[in-house]
């Protein structure tokens, strides 16, 4: 299988897909690009139009997007063990995308301040913020992760953004949430992946 070309920034959401090719044990390529600048330039848009990161480049095909990179990355690399089962695949999907919809709305909105009134909750597709926090919190106050006692790649996605949210404060430090962001942190493709882009960081900062 070919070398996969990553796009990114350290200081981006790339971090969960490279955490995401730890997980999967693929062999990567990375490519860093700068906010304005490479990320902006017309081979970089030939890629992923919107000029943003993350993207891959897996045997002549591309992935955008944080969600879908992690999907993709537990299909292509299937001995990892991180693409649900058949009995997983409701819970593995509809929190996964749960994560990339209503929760990622709800942060973005709530950080840039704008508020949903009560008679616009109809035509936000999450509602509103706490409701999503709460239905979250229930979540992991009965299960370890997304697919109940097993980690899957949902969890990678799901994981960095009640990793980033408790420690950014865009997310309350329910101990649900610190409890699962413990979890998820302590892995070693976690640890690993991490490493590269604190270095990264560093060598530029």
């Amino acid at each position: 299988m070919s070398t996969i070309s990553f796009y990114t920034n350290p200081m981006s959401r790339g971090q969960i897909a490279r955490w995401a090719l730890h997980e999967a044990g693929a062999e990567y390529e990375q490519i860093l690009l700068e906010y304005g600048t490479s990320m902006k330039a017309e081979d970089y848009l030939k890629i992923n139009p919107m000029g943003k990161v993350p993207a891959i480049m897996h045997d002549g095909k591309v992935v955008t997007e944080g969600a879908a990179i992690c999907a993709y990355l537990a299909d292509a690399f299937p001995d990892a063990g991180l693409a649900p089962t058949a009995t997983e695949r409701a819970d593995y999907y509809r929190w996964l995308f749960y994560a990339a919809g209503p929760l990622e709305a709800a942060i973005t909105n709530r950080s840039m301040g704008f508020a949903v009134a009560p008679d616009q909750e109809r035509m936000a597709g999450y509602g509103n913020y706490d409701r999503v926090v709460d239905v979250l919190d229930g979540k992991f106050q009965t299960d370890d992760y997304v697919c109940g006692s097993r980690f899957t790649m949902a969890d990678v996605y799901v994981g960095a953004q009640l990793v980033w949210g408790t420690q950014f404060g865009t997310l309350p430090k329910r101990d649900a949430f610190v409890a699962y962001a413990r979890r998820v942190t302590d892995r070693d493709a976690y640890v690993s992946a991490k490493a590269v882009d604190d270095a990264l960081i560093a060598e530029n900062g």
